[in-house]
C-alpha cells in the first residue's frame, strides 16, 4: 500500500501545475541552487495544507464510519477523473520570463508558500487522497504522519528534479511533444491507482 502511496504522490508531483511552473521559472531565471528559495516555500505550504487536511480528516473519521467511507469511494473517482483529464491535456510549453529579477530568498519564499498553501484544489485533492491510504486497523496519528513525510519528500525530489531539469535541459522542457507524452503517462499512472484502490476493498 505504500509503495501505491509513493508512485501515486509520484504522479500527482509531477504533473504541471503552479507548482512546477513556479519551481522552472525560479531555476531559468536564479539557476538551480536559488530555486530551493522557492521548492522550500512549495513544502512548507503544502505541509501546512496537509496539516490541516489530516486534522479535518481525523474529526470526520471520529463522528462517522460511514460517512468516511463515502469520502474514500470519491476520492477513487476523483482520482479517476484527474487521470482522465491529465491525459487528454495539452500543453503548450513553459517559456521562460524576460525580464530577470533580482533574487530574494524572502520573496521567493513567500509567494512559492502562498501558492500551495492558498490553492483550493490541493485541498480537494489531499481531502479525496489521504483516505485512501488510512486503515481502521492501525492508529491513525501514524499513518497521518507516514503520508505527510511520503508527501512533502517526493514532491520535494520532485520539484528538484523539475529545477535541475530545466537549468540543463531548456529546449526540451518547452518541446510539446515531451510535455504531452508526460501527460499520458501521468493520466495513467493516477487512474491505475484508482483502479488498485478500489479493488482492495476500500
Amino acid at each position: 500500500m505504500w509503495l501505491t502511496m509513493f508512485v501515486a504522490s509520484f504522479a500527482i508531483s509531477v504533473l504541471p501545475g503552479a507548482g512546477v511552473i513556479t519551481t522552472i521559472n525560479s531555476a531559468l531565471n536564479y539557476g538551480f541552487k536559488r530555486s530551493y528559495s522557492t521548492i522550500i516555500g512549495l513544502q512548507v505550504g503544502y505541509l501546512t495544507q496537509i496539516i490541516i487536511v489530516s486534522i479535518g480528516l481525523g474529526s470526520i473519521i471520529a463522528a462517522s464510519a460511514i460517512l468516511y467511507g463515502i469520502i474514500k469511494w470519491l476520492g477513487v473517482l476523483y482520482l479517476i477523473y484527474l487521470g482522465v483529464i491529465q491525459f487528454f491535456t495539452f500543453s503548450s510549453g513553459f517559456k521562460r520570463e524576460k525580464a530577470k529579477q533580482r533574487f530574494r530568498f524572502s520573496s521567493l519564499f513567500i509567494k512559492s508558500c502562498l501558492i500551495n498553501l492558498t490553492n483550493p484544489k490541493a485541498t480537494v485533492f489531499l481531502l479525496a487522497f489521504i483516505p485512501q491510504f488510512l486503515s481502521s486497523n492501525e492508529l491513525k496519528l501514524t499513518q497521518l504522519l507516514i503520508i505527510c513525510a511520503t508527501l512533502i519528500c517526493v514532491d520535494f525530489m520532485v520539484m528538484s528534479g523539475y529545477s535541475a531539469l530545466s537549468s540543463t535541459m531548456r529546449k526540451r522542457i518547452s518541446d510539446d511533444k515531451f510535455m504531452r507524452i508526460q501527460n499520458r503517462v501521468t493520466g495513467i499512472a493516477l487512474i491505475a491507482t484508482a483502479l488498485f484502490l478500489a479493488q482492495s476493498g476500500i
